[in-house]
C-alpha cells in the first residue's frame, strides 16, 4: 500500500501538470463549434465486371455534406478520403443506378456524412466487343513544286480496337497523326501514331504506324 502511494505521489507537480493540459486540450475540443462543409471527394470504383464496360460518363468526383467540429472538417477538406462504389453486383448488360450513403464515403472520426451531390450515379453497362479497322493516313501542308502522291501504304493497314458494343460499331477507321506533305522524299518511311476519335474506344494493343510514301513527278 505504501509503496502504490509513494508511485501515486512521485513527480507530483509533473503528474498534475499533464492532467491540467490534458484537461485544457478537451476543452478546446468541446468548444469547437459544429459547422457544415462541402467537401468534394474522389470516386474509386471496385470489383468491375470483367467482360461489361461502362459506355455513360462516369463521374470522377462528387461533393459531400458533411457536419462536425471545425478542425475535423479542415482536415476532411484538405485531404478527402473517396467514395468507394462496389460493382460487383453488376453482371449483365442495362442501365444501373448507385445511391451514394455514408457507407460508401470514408470520412475521418467525429465527421458525420449529411448528403452527396448528385446523391446517385447512374451507369450504362455494355458487352466489351473488338473489331478491326482500317487505318486512314492524314496529311497537312503541300508537297514540293512538281511532286504528287502517288501512294502511301499504311503499315499495319488495320488495327483492332476494343470498348463498349455501341461505341465500337460507331468507329468506322482510325486516323494518323498529320504528316506533313512538304518534307517528303520518294519512297521515305514515315512513323507517326494512330488516333481514335470516341474516347471509350481504346486500341487491344497499340504501335505506331509506319508509312511509306511514293511520289512521282
Amino acid at each position: 500500500m505504501k509503496s502504490l502511494l509513494r508511485l501515486l505521489v512521485k513527480n507530483w507537480p509533473w503528474k498534475l501538470l499533464s492532467l491540467g493540459a490534458a484537461a485544457l486540450l478537451w476543452m478546446a475540443v468541446a468548444s469547437e463549434p459544429e459547422m457544415a462543409s462541402f467537401i468534394r471527394v474522389p470516386v474509386v470504383y471496385k470489383n468491375a465486371p470483367q467482360s461489361l464496360e461502362i459506355s455513360s460518363t462516369v463521374e470522377n468526383f462528387v461533393t459531400v455534406q458533411a457536419t462536425g467540429v471545425s478542425g475535423r472538417l479542415r482536415d476532411a477538406s484538405l485531404a478527402p478520403l473517396p467514395v468507394v462504389l462496389d460493382l460487383s453486383s453488376v453482371r449483365n448488360p442495362g442501365a444501373r443506378t448507385f445511391n451514394i450513403d455514408a457507407g460508401d464515403v470514408r470520412l475521418p472520426r467525429g465527421v458525420q456524412f449529411v448528403s452527396s451531390v448528385p446523391a446517385q450515379l447512374h451507369f450504362t453497362f455494355e458487352n466489351r466487343v473488338t473489331r478491326s479497322v482500317p487505318v486512314v493516313v492524314r496529311w497537312s501542308g503541300k508537297l514540293r513544286e512538281g511532286k504528287q502522291l502517288d501512294a502511301a501504304q499504311p503499315d499495319p493497314a488495320v488495327m483492332t480496337i476494343e470498348g463498349p458494343a455501341s461505341r465500337v460499331d460507331a468507329v468506322q477507321s482510325v486516323s494518323t497523326d498529320p504528316i506533313d506533305l512538304g518534307h517528303l522524299y520518294d519512297g521515305e518511311v514515315v512513323t507517326t501514331s494512330p488516333f481514335i476519335e470516341e474516347p471509350l474506344v481504346r486500341f487491344q494493343s497499340f504501335h505506331p504506324v509506319h508509312v511509306r510514301v511514293i511520289l512521282k513527278d
